[in-house]
């Protein structure tokens, strides 16, 4: 892929790593990165991935038993 769009649906900010670096996608926001994902780091959280769209969810979370 060579260029892809990262949106966000939550309600929160999300952090992820871009060339080692922290980049902060702010709530309902998009961006877009030009050289596809070989450089990205997504941390765990609920996503939909169609195409060359990713929208970013909800943090998965763990349920205490």
């Amino acid at each position: 892929m060579d260029k892809i769009t990262i949106r966000s649906d939550r309600d929160s900010d999300y952090v992820f790593q871009y060339k080692g670096e922290d980049v902060t996608l702010k709530a309902r926001s998009i961006l877009s990165i030009a050289d596809g994902l070989n450089h990205v780091v997504l941390p765990t959280c609920a996503m939909k991935i169609a195409n060359n769209l990713i929208i970013i969810k909800d943090d998965v979370k763990k349920k205490a038993e």
